[in-house]
């Protein structure tokens, strides 16, 4: 069973799929690569021109949480503030959020799963926070109504 998300050489990029405000008409741009030095970097630069605003990468997988009541991800940003959100269904149209404020060093945020709530489009969801034994979709997502350049580096995602 399946608890974390490493990056290695082996790990494929191509799996982890950016999406930004251009969906919508926004031009911000956004990219993700995984390094030589087994990193992950999300970067690019958020423009609110167009009524835009955001940039996302996401990635399908299956972790199983059953046994697990935190999610660590072992970061270095830039001092922005980002969300991290999940699904326990591709299907469903609500994602489960936490956000959390980077400092500039290499840290690990820790995000109880049961304090992720639900969100659709920029609005809370009357549902109940996440409680389900697995996440099929993972995202990050930086969106501080803020023209900006971002970048947000992983080292692992890791369910404790």
């Amino acid at each position: 069973m399946k608890n974390s998300i490493n990056f290695t050489s082996t790990t494929d990029s191509k799996e982890w799929q950016t999406i930004t405000d251009a969906v919508m008409g926004g031009v911000s741009k956004s990219n993700f690569e995984i390094t030589t030095n087994n990193l992950a970097v999300f970067s690019g630069h958020v423009s609110l021109d167009n009524n835009g605003g955001f940039a996302m990468v996401k990635h399908s997988t299956t972790l199983h949480c059953k046994n697990y009541t935190t999610i660590c991800i072992t970061l270095k940003g830039d001092g922005k503030t980002y969300q991290f959100r999940i699904k326990e269904n591709t299907d469903t149209k609500h994602w489960f959020i936490a956000p959390f404020t980077t400092n500039g060093e290499w840290q690990t945020i820790e995000i109880k799963l049961s304090s992720m709530y639900a969100m659709f489009r920029g609005n809370k969801v009357n549902v109940p926070n996440f409680n389900a034994d697995t996440i099929n979709e993972i995202a990050f997502l930086i969106g501080n109504k803020t023209a900006e350049n971002f970048k947000l580096k992983f080292k692992s995602i890791v369910l404790a």
